[in-house]
């Protein structure tokens, strides 16, 4: 799954090419890269585009976000998932592990991959090239579509949904595309600067914003402290970087190392 990528990408990557097994992404956002990407080689594709529809509270300021409740924050406008990736979406810390998840997936720095408020959610990707050509994947919000083709690749199965085309022709049309605000929404530059620094810091954010989130739900801190509680970890943990070899055990140990830090800095606050 997406947190496994992202805590511990590089010894799925290994252990993947020592059996000779393919990794299939099945999150919207890759299949799409994947899909426009599929007949390049990893030098032609420049630059991959991910989009986002930007959660609930597109458009709130910071002071806004204090006020939101767990309630508010499970209405995605989009999709219907699970509590906790759902408020990882409210927050873009979903946007951010899949930013980490497509460093491992096209074997991109993190500087050659942007994330772009897509409001619609009908483009679910983009993938940028040498010669200067942008392709797109555009499909309908519905997960069935990347993991059917990732059970059935190389082919494409037919399918009962309507071309997503036929009804963006239908409609008004539009397609926007905005920057994400990161003075609000820092969960994206969180997940760059922990998989720029390497090691175990994308574990480190993975486990802080899973005590962070779950914190949120029970009613224990407000939503924009998720931010300051995971911010405050990762500089606990910056020596974390270091440490680029772990066994299983090792890796579970600091995972919980750093949920009982976010705990701990919720307490001092609340004090």
């Amino acid at each position: 799954n997406k947190e496994s990528l992202v805590a511990a990408g590089e010894v799925v990557r290994r252990r993947a090419a020592r059996s000779g097994a393919w990794i299939l992404p099945v999150d919207s956002e890759h299949s799409a890269v994947w899909q426009c990407a599929i007949a390049a080689s990893e030098e032609a594709l420049s630059r991959v585009i991910l989009t986002c529809s930007g959660g609930p509270f597109l458009g709130y300021s910071r002071k806004e976000l204090v006020a939101v409740t767990p309630e508010q924050a499970l209405r995605h406008p989009t999709w219907s998932m699970g509590n906790k990736i759902t408020v990882d979406s409210a927050t873009l810390m979903n946007k951010g592990f899949e930013l980490i998840e497509a460093c491992r997936l096209f074997h991109l720095p993190p500087e050659r991959i942007e994330v772009v408020v897509h409001p619609e959610s009908i483009v679910h990707s983009l993938a940028a090239f040498s010669d200067g050509s942008v392709l797109a994947q555009l499909g309908l919000a519905d997960m069935k579509m990347p993991i059917r083709f990732a059970l059935t690749f190389p082919d494409r199965s037919k399918r009962p949904e309507s071309e997503w085309f036929d009804l963006l022709h239908a409609t008004s049309g539009a397609l926007t595309f905005l920057a994400p605000d990161d003075d609000v929404f820092p969960s994206i530059l969180m997940a760059r600067d922990a998989v720029r620094q390497g090691g175990l810091m994308p574990l480190v954010l993975n486990a802080a914003n899973e005590a962070a989130v779950g914190l949120f739900l029970d009613g224990s801190i407000d939503f924009q402290r998720i931010f300051s509680l995971v911010g405050g970890v990762l500089r606990d943990f910056n020596h974390m970087s270091s440490i680029n070899e772990s066994s299983f055990n090792a890796m579970m140990a600091v995972h919980q190392e750093v949920q009982e830090d976010v705990i701990r800095h919720a307490e001092i606050a609340a004090v």
